[in-house]
């Protein structure tokens, strides 16, 4: 309430104690009714006004006013009220409110604007950004066949063992698959197919392939312990490793020039190719056969599954050329699988994470922190679980399993929601691969099928970088000296 209100003959003292007591006292349970002026006549006045009274120039008051007090003298004379009174009252009411019968009402829409807000332009003359191109997955029930394959090929005579890896994807863009004692090379870029190498009987049938990171040499796991190494350009044979293990060599794994090699006979051998001696380093840890090996991204860490349902990870300080029986060499012993661990994967956003899956006796996918030796997760998949990739570009994760789907699973990291699965296979999916870009797995089973999937779909272009256009007084300093 503005000062103005109170009478001139009131002293300024009076004026506080009165201004105090307002504050303090109850609120009126009374409804406040405006004054019936319906404008100031002090331009000032309603231009500026109080904060807690809003503008009321803009208010029609004798409409307001008669319809606050109206009701209640309805009430109050209902029973006197004659024929005529009433008749007045509508005449009255009719002229007075137009029709109106609420104090607060929403106006009219607006009219239609005259010419559309957004106009059609002509695409043709900017320059649009291309569509990132979306992976075919379509939304239906998990356990219905999501899509089809977008490419089958034939793969007679492969060995249908779970603890063999027959299959892998260089990063020259070439699929190798050993079938029976023959490598053939199949090469993504315009789909030829090759023979790389057959070999004997004796020696056959292949156990393990595995690409350098250079994508032109690879290493050749036999049955009868021997490992080989392929120049893939010019099909020869460079080198045979011989006397590395006791029995076939089922897994292999590339860290730079050193190419360790996991047996039937639990043994684990890191090989330096460079060199005549070739044996570097030993791990000794599994008592069955090593099913299973990968190399963390910065090659400082190694996981090792075996047929003894062992989950083993290395370090390479830890690694000795001389081992003694009794040494414990592994960084991590973990125990929980209750059957033979073979699908091993390093996830490619978080360093120290390793995600590995269980055989039939197991079904479970579980989660490890290679720092600490902590299990973030188990999920059980209801499946043997046979291979596991991650998706390189989305945190996204692909099982492969056998009995009684045969499927291969998309699964959100880290919630484990199904986001898919992909159906076709008649038999147990032993082997997958990633193509090179991350979009495309290969994935081959007892069926002597080989599947392709863009499951994880064309990853975006990597953005050139910007140039420096600095001209500020520190631009001359932009490189070191």
């Amino acid at each position: 309430m503005d000062a103005g209100s109170f009478s001139s003959s009131v002293s300024s003292e009076k004026g506080r104690s009165a201004s105090r007591r307002s504050a303090l006292r109850d609120v009126p349970s009374r409804p406040f009714l405006p004054s019936m002026h319906t404008s100031s006549g002090n331009p000032s006045s309603w231009q500026t006004g109080d904060r807690f009274i809003p503008d009321r120039s803009a208010m029609d008051m004798d409409v307001a006013y008669y319809l606050l007090t109206e009701p209640r003298k309805e009430k109050e004379n209902a029973v006197a009220a004659s024929p005529s009174k009433e008749a007045y009252r509508k005449l009255l009411a009719e002229n007075l409110l137009k029709n109106r019968t609420r104090i607060l009402t929403f106006k009219n829409k607006p009219p239609p604007p005259s010419q559309p807000f957004f106009q059609e332009v002509d695409v043709s003359s900017h320059h649009l950004k291309p569509a990132k191109q979306r992976r075919y997955i379509p939304q239906v029930n998990y356990f219905q066949c999501l899509q089809s394959a977008e490419r089958t090929l034939d793969a007679p005579d492969i060995v249908d063992d779970y603890y063999l890896n027959l299959m892998d994807w260089g990063s020259s863009n070439v699929l190798s698959i050993a079938l029976g004692s023959t490598v053939y090379l199949w090469d993504a870029s315009d789909g030829s197919t090759s023979e790389l190498m057959t070999v004997d009987d004796d020696a056959g049938p292949v156990t393990s392939v595995s690409w350098a990171p250079d994508g032109r040499h690879i290493a050749v796991g036999l049955n009868s312990s021997d490992i080989q190494l392929w120049d893939s350009s010019s099909n020869r044979l460079l080198r045979t490793l011989r006397g590395v293990h006791g029995s076939r060599v089922g897994s292999l794994a590339w860290n730079n020039n050193i190419l360790t090699t996991g047996g039937m006979d639990g043994m684990i051998v890191n090989n330096d190719v460079r060199m005549r001696s070739h044996v570097v380093q030993m791990y000794r840890g599994h008592q069955q056969e090593v099913c299973g090996l990968k190399w963390s991204g910065s090659g400082q860490q190694l996981a090792s599954g075996g047929n003894d349902n062992l989950l083993h990870i290395w370090d390479v300080s830890m690694a000795s050329s001389n081992p003694s029986p009794g040494q414990n060499q592994w960084l991590h012993r973990f125990e929980d699988h209750m059957a033979a661990v073979k699908a091993l994967a390093w996830c490619p956003f978080q360093s120290n994470l390793l995600a590995s899956g269980g055989g039939g006796g197991d079904r479970c996918i579980k989660f490890w922190n290679t720092h600490t030796g902590a299990c973030l997760n188990s999920v059980d998949t209801g499946s043997q679980v046979c291979a596991l990739l991650w998706n390189k570009n989305e945190r996204e994760l692909l099982s492969s399993h056998g009995f009684t789907q045969n499927q291969l699973t998309l699964w959100k990291y880290p919630s484990m929601v199904k986001i898919a699965e992909l159906t076709g296979h008649t038999s147990r999916v032993l082997f997958m691969a990633q193509s090179p870009d991350g979009g495309t797995v290969a994935s081959a089973a007892g069926d002597e099928t080989l599947r392709f999937w863009n499951v994880f779909g064309t990853p975006e272009p990597p953005k050139p970088a910007a140039k420096s256009t600095s001209t500020g007084p520190f631009s001359s300093f932009n490189h070191i000296r």
